[in-house]
């Protein structure tokens, strides 16, 4: 089949690459000269697992848009719907809410549609961009001529790993607002996977879309909660609890999300989270879930801040954030829960024990290009377990805080296993 894509940027370009490479022609159009030159030179500037090596070897090309309608039997749009950064998750969580901003989404589905009735046959459009439930038909299909036909369908994927997560998803979400529109598009992915194509009404696959970002949340939050308490109780281990609770795969839960560590973080479901809470205020529900889940994930990071405190007032060291991607082993930081605890951090300039400054750093060596050699002790706070870590030489005197557990023990540095409680019989002395 023939695909194109309006938007070849950090997701449009990797599942544009990952559709060719099953034989597909796939062209795209984007208003950003950088993803011009990205295409041109072959080099791509951030970290997608197998996307260089897709790039290297790419027919991809870019038209226009009456030249992507005219070559294209399907055509994705995966246009931003974007929230100001401060709805992210990387700040202290704002009073007011907001929706997302579908202004880039429907200039350019505005844009598609008149060219695909100025050409004049029917084209399906695809929309994978996260909406709230309600926004297509309110906000979408009033732009569309009669020859476009629309249907929606968000990918479950993660920056870093979105061709992996394409090729290989659980599941297919399909919202369906053309019958003839998703027969053609349920023949395509059966070249692409043998998934399930999970169809329902356009309003339904919104809503399963955010849902299903907002319960990881839910978990990470819950499962960073038992932590927390495991870390106040003699005597507990919060992985030999998780451990345990990964095995109830028939009631509760699957294994994934379910070990505690930093909270949940990423492009989407911080965002998502604080989305649907200005909806549940909209819709006057009776609770706001959401806006606890997101609370809830602050106050853990208060907590984290708290911990950081405790050994600066012992020690008056230096804190490092080390690792501040929103995951491992990528350089993406938008989401990042320890950049929100570097906001806190930033919030609150000196210690209220004390009345000293707090010196603080970060550093990332997915995100920074000079490497820094640590030499005298501070307090390092493990804000993502890259594999780097696991055999990181700290200066003699530091303190490492380590919510993942994941950290060795080494000679003169006081290591401190977010999580697991002191020994009893220390306690009982």
């Amino acid at each position: 089949m023939r695909i194109g894509l309006q938007g070849l940027g950090k997701l449009g370009l990797p599942v544009a690459l990952a559709i060719e490479s099953k034989g597909h022609e796939v062209c795209g159009y984007d208003i950003d000269e950088r993803v011009h030159e990205i295409i041109r030179i072959r080099k791509l500037p951030y970290r997608e697992k197998g996307a260089q090596e897709l790039l290297d070897k790419t027919n991809i090309e870019i038209k226009d848009i009456p030249e992507l309608v005219s070559f294209a039997d399907i055509i994705f749009v995966p246009i931003q719907t974007p929230h100001h950064p401060k709805y992210e998750g990387i700040t202290s969580l704002p009073t007011e809410r907001m929706d997302f901003d579908y202004s880039f989404l429907k200039a350019g589905i505005r844009n598609l549609s008149e060219e695909i009735e100025r050409q004049g046959k029917d084209k399906i459009v695809i929309i994978i961009s996260t909406v709230l439930p309600g926004t297509i038909r309110r906000e979408i299909l009033p732009l569309l001529g009669p020859h476009t036909k629309l249907c929606y369908n968000p990918f479950f994927i993660a920056m870093g790993t979105t061709i992996d997560d394409f090729l290989n998803p659980e599941f297919v979400l399909f919202g369906v607002e053309n019958e003839h529109a998703a027969k053609v598009t349920e023949k395509f992915y059966k070249t692409i996977h043998d998934r399930p194509f999970c169809k329902m009404s356009i309003e339904s696959a919104e809503m399963t879309k955010i849902a299903y970002n907002t319960f990881i949340t839910a978990k990470i939050t819950i499962v960073n909660t038992i932590m927390e308490i495991c870390h106040k109780t003699p005597g507990a281990n919060v992985d030999d609890v998780t451990n345990a609770l990964k095995m109830a795969t028939d009631r509760i839960i699957s294994t994934k999300y379910m070990s505690g560590g930093m909270g949940d973080s990423g492009a989407c479901h911080p965002r998502d989270c604080i989305a649907l809470s200005w909806l549940s205020r909209n819709l006057k529900l009776g609770y706001d879930i959401y806006e606890s889940l997101m609370k809830s994930r602050e106050n853990q990071t208060i907590w984290f801040y708290n911990l950081i405190l405790n050994e600066f007032v012992k020690t008056k060291y230096p804190i490092v954030i080390l690792g501040y991607t929103f995951k491992k082993n990528t350089n993406l930081t938008i989401g990042s829960h320890a950049l929100l605890l570097e906001s806190i951090l930033r919030e609150q300039p000196h210690s209220w024990l004390t009345n000293e400054p707090l010196y603080f750093s970060k550093y990332d060596p997915w995100v920074d290009k000079d490497i820094i050699e640590f030499k005298s002790p501070k307090i390092f706070f493990i804000g993502v377990n890259h594999d780097e870590f696991i055999n990181f030489k700290f200066p003699k005197g530091s303190v490492v805080i380590d919510p993942w557990r994941f950290i060795s023990e080494q000679e003169g540095v006081k290591l401190i296993k977010v999580g697991i409680g002191e020994k009893v019989s220390d306690v009982l002395v």
